[in-house]
């Protein structure tokens, strides 16, 4: 009898044991997603189990621009082939919509947020959440300033490519044979833009000796990036800015020789005001203007050789390298970097993974931007 009642003891402990579970196991957590619960992703301590399916928020800036319509559609594309759900917005350039979205993809449930910040001092509260929810930042192509809370960052090298369009302009003014003095006007980006500060830093690291020993002139002598820069990165302002160099300074004739442009969106005003101006004839070409993007009214200016150049971002490139990130990541391995030193955000030094920039201009735009399969000659009609 004895026997009997200890048996039956047992069972019942070893039902009671099946029946219950830890608190992790049991509650319901408003911020947890059906990915969270999957059989795939309940194991921390099990760094190689799947991941797949699990939901990953991607914060673009604003779809007025063609380069991040094509960095969201690249990285939802690249994510969901991976097996994961995405949750992509654009906030329409402002900074309070960002924020909301962001706080929506935390209460989500996302893993892993992917964001292009707007304004990359001003993310700091929603990052404290993300991370208060165990939730890790990627920094998208613009590095996100003054949190701890910046895991990882995912750029092309932003100073090469500055270093790129300096040179281009040196070599095609032929400064390093001792040509010169040419004129020159000189643009720099959206100072709530880190990566505006790291182009123009390269630019001048080629430009700066060339203007101190006068084969560079800066007619406006407006040098300083607080002087030049244009907020939001936006044409129009551009625009009106040349405007007002031209009338100011390159009146009566006046050669204007080049013109120091970080990224398309100026440049396409640029080449409007110069186009306002007379320039493009035979007697008052357009001068050598750089971009950046690639985007495809601007190679259509540099076939019509009203814009010069424009560093290709090959945002296909960046996009796989944040999916690989995403996939260390969840899977507990090592995301990869290539550079632990140089981006301090100013609570931290945030590994990055840096892009190598090529550059395109009406002689190599084919191979570049053709042939690899980014656009279609008809897209360049």
């Amino acid at each position: 009898m004895k026997k009997l009642l200890a048996v039956i003891l047992v069972s019942i402990m070893i039902l009671g044991l099946g029946a219950c579970g830890t608190p992790e196991e049991t509650s319901s957590s408003p911020d947890a997603s059906p990915a969270a619960s999957s059989p795939e992703s309940s194991s921390s301590s099990s760094p190689d189990v799947s991941a797949k399916g699990m939901l990953i928020g991607v914060g673009m800036p604003t779809q007025s621009l063609q380069r991040w319509n094509e960095d969201g559609a690249n990285m939802k594309a690249q994510l969901e082939a991976k097996g994961y759900k995405v949750d992509l917005q654009y906030a329409n350039n402002d900074v309070n919509t960002q924020v909301s979205q962001l706080e929506n993809m935390i209460l989500k449930g996302c893993k892993i947020l992917v964001i292009a910040a707007i304004d990359g001092s001003a993310l700091t509260n929603v990052l404290n959440n993300a991370h208060n929810a165990g939730i890790k930042v990627i920094a998208y192509d613009r590095l996100i300033m003054n949190s701890p809370y910046v895991d990882y960052y995912a750029t092309f090298d932003n100073f090469k490519v500055g270093v790129v369009q300096g040179k281009y302009i040196e070599k095609n003014l032929g400064l390093k044979d001792g040509k010169g003095p040419f004129n020159i006007e000189l643009f720099a980006g959206s100072p709530n833009d880190n990566n505006a500060n790291y182009f123009y830093k390269g630019a001048m690291s080629i430009l700066d000796q060339y203007i101190n020993n006068g084969k560079l002139v800066v007619s406006s002598g407006q040098k300083d990036f607080a002087k030049i820069a244009i907020q939001d990165w936006d044409s129009a302002k551009a625009q009106a800015r040349m405007d007002n160099l031209i009338t100011a300074n390159y009146a009566g004739g006046k050669k204007l020789d080049a013109v120091l442009s970080p990224n398309d969106s100026l440049a396409i005003g640029i080449v409007a005001s110069l186009k306002n101006a007379g320039y493009g004839t035979d007697s008052k070409p357009y001068p050598i203007l750089t971009g950046q993007d690639c985007d495809k009214p601007n190679v259509k200016a540099m076939i019509n050789k009203q814009q010069s150049m424009s560093i290709f971002k090959d945002t296909r490139t960046l996009a796989t390298k944040v999916v690989e990130m995403v996939d260390a990541i969840l899977t507990g391995k090592e995301a990869p970097v290539n550079d632990i030193k140089t981006y301090n955000n100013g609570s931290k030094v945030v590994p990055s993974f840096l892009c190598d920039p090529v550059f395109a201009d009406a002689s190599n735009y084919k191979q570049i931007l053709i042939d690899s399969g980014y656009y279609k000659e008809s897209d360049l009609k």
